[in-house]
């Protein structure tokens, strides 16, 4: 009897979980549904990064209201609406017919009609198709309605804890070009920027960028691996750019699913004797003379300590021809 009365009970509290949660949902559903809804507008609407259950109450509304959806992907984006139940129409809205999309969207608008626009994953118009709709629809004078969500910038920010509320500062740079001389100059670029640099890549292209990564930069610095964000496999991981490859074959099927890379900052370079103006001259040099040339140059014009223009010098990755 004790046996049975045991294990009924944890039976019995998840039906009354069910049910409260249940009642719950209905009335929030309802007060969102309370709120204003404004008709012949765009609904940006952002849907999840991998986890169904990411997308808002207010997401699943607006995309039930529209009357049409405008995806990315309407292959993608069929087993997200199934699972919540939305039965609205799609048409397509890629990066290849964008321009023609846009018009057909101000049409529809024009006609009465609301529209929702949603990316394969995470947020439109941020690193996905859409902000040419979005800028044409504000255009033809109808209003634009974010609605926020996932993204995986944040969630991987969340996840790494490379900001603080002291410091939050952070870029996101996007994708690294797919060619390796385009993405070490780039890297370059985005490397000498005083904050954290998130940006995304593909699975069959990680491992070179961040080899790219290493070759550009200090081995020491480190580096935020963020990989199957909200999926199962999720994983958040820093290391430092020298052991960056080691954590690539550490287990089989690392390079898999898309990622999200954020490299910290650099740590503050030692400039014991060198002051703003040198360090500035020294950065002009840089940018067309070797190290060798661009140190004589600024220690002669400003006095400053060659050995130290030196190390600030291959810091800041050589200068020209290389990277």
């Amino acid at each position: 009897m004790l046996t049975s009365s045991i294990a009924e009970k944890p039976s019995m509290n998840d039906d009354t979980r069910t049910m409260e949660a249940s009642v719950t949902w209905n009335r929030l559903a309802e007060r969102v549904a309370g709120q204003q809804w404004p008709t012949q507008a765009l609904y940006v609407v952002a849907t999840p990064i991998g986890n169904l259950g990411d997308l808002s109450l207010r997401a699943w509304q607006a995309l039930q209201r529209c009357d049409v959806i405008a995806a990315e992907d309407t292959r993608s984006s069929r087993p997200l609406l199934d699972a919540w139940g939305i039965a609205t129409p799609m048409m397509a809205a890629h990066r290849h017919n964008e321009a023609a999309a846009a018009e057909s969207i101000v049409q529809r608008l024009q006609s009465g009609e609301s529209v929702a626009l949603i990316s394969d994953a995470g947020a439109p118009a941020v690193s996905d198709p859409g902000a040419r709709i979005v800028r044409r629809v504000r255009e033809a004078g109808f209003p634009v309605v974010p609605v926020p969500g996932a993204s995986a910038v944040i969630t991987a920010l969340m996840g790494s804890g490379v900001t603080s509320d002291e410091n939050p500062a952070f870029v996101f740079a996007g994708f690294p070009p797919p060619k390796q001389g385009a993405r070490r100059k780039w890297l370059q670029k985005w490397a000498a920027v005083a904050a954290p640099i998130v940006m995304f890549e593909s699975p069959h292209r990680v491992r070179a960028t961040v080899e790219d990564m290493l070759a550009v930069c200090e081995p020491q610095r480190r580096l935020s691996l963020a990989r199957e964000l909200t999926k199962r496999f999720e994983q958040i991981d820093t290391v430092a750019l020298l052991d960056a490859a080691a954590w690539f074959d550490a287990e089989a099927h690392r390079e898999q699913g898309e990622f999200v890379l954020i490299l910290h900052e650099a740590e503050a370079a030692p400039s014991e004797g060198v002051d703003v103006q040198a360090v500035a001259l020294l950065d002009a040099l840089l940018e067309t003379l070797s190290v060798r040339d661009a140190v004589k140059v600024a220690a002669k014009v400003s006095g400053a300590p060659r050995d130290a223009l030196y190390a600030l010098a291959l810091e800041r990755g050589g200068g020209k021809g290389r990277g």
